[in-house]
C-alpha cells in the first residue's frame, strides 16, 4: 500500500541534544580508516582553524539516522520497517562537528514516493548546534521493498 503523500513536509520535534566528544570522534574516524590529524590532534585542528578536533564527514549519520527512527516508527505513516532498505544518503555542510558541540536533529519528510511497488521516503535531518545555528543537513533515502506476492 502506497503511503500517504500528505507526510511530505511533516515535521518531527527536535532531539534531545547529544553532545559530541573528542573520544567518540577518535573512535569513529579509526573506524571508518581516516587518519585525518585534525579528528584526533586539538593542535591540528587548531591550525586549520578550528576551535577543537573536528568530526569525520559521516560521523553525523549516527544521530541522524536515530532521529530518522523517529519518522519511520511513527504509526501513522505506516511504514513497514521490516522491509526497509538504506538507499542513500547526502551531507550539506555549512560547518564542522567539533567536539564540544551539542546537537539536535529536526527530521523532515522531504518527500515520499512509490516506484514498482515500493515505497521511498527522503527524510532530511537538519542539525543544529545549541546556539541554533544549522550545522548540517543529512538527506536520508529510505526504501521500503515491495511485498512479495503469495
Amino acid at each position: 500500500m502506497a503511503l500517504d503523500q500528505s507526510f511530505v513536509g511533516r515535521t518531527y520535534p527536535p532531539t534531545p541534544a547529544y553532545e559530541v566528544g573528542r573520544e567518540k570522534i577518535r573512535e569513529f574516524a579509526e573506524a571508518v580508516g581516516d587518519a585525518h590529524p585534525a579528528y584526533v590532534d586539538v593542535d591540528a585542528a587548531r591550525a586549520l582553524g578550528h576551535p577543537d578536533v573536528i568530526a569525520p564527514p559521516t560521523f553525523v549519520f549516527s544521530i541522524t539516522y536515530r532521529a530518522a527512527g523517529e519518522v519511520v516508527q511513527d504509526p501513522q505513516l505506516g511504514l513497514d520497517y521490516s522491509r526497509v532498505v538504506h538507499g542513500d544518503q547526502k551531507f550539506t555542510y555549512v560547518r564542522p562537528v567539533r567536539a564540544g558541540d551539542r546537537l539536535t536533529v529536526t527530521s523532515t519528510i522531504e518527500g515520499i514516493k512509490s516506484l514498482a511497488g515500493n515505497d521511498i521516503v527522503d527524510i532530511r535531518g537538519d542539525v543544529h548546534d545549541e546556539s541554533g545555528e544549522l550545522v548540517v543537513s543529512a538527506l536520508t533515502k529510505l526504501v521500503a521493498r515491495a511485498a512479495e506476492e503469495a
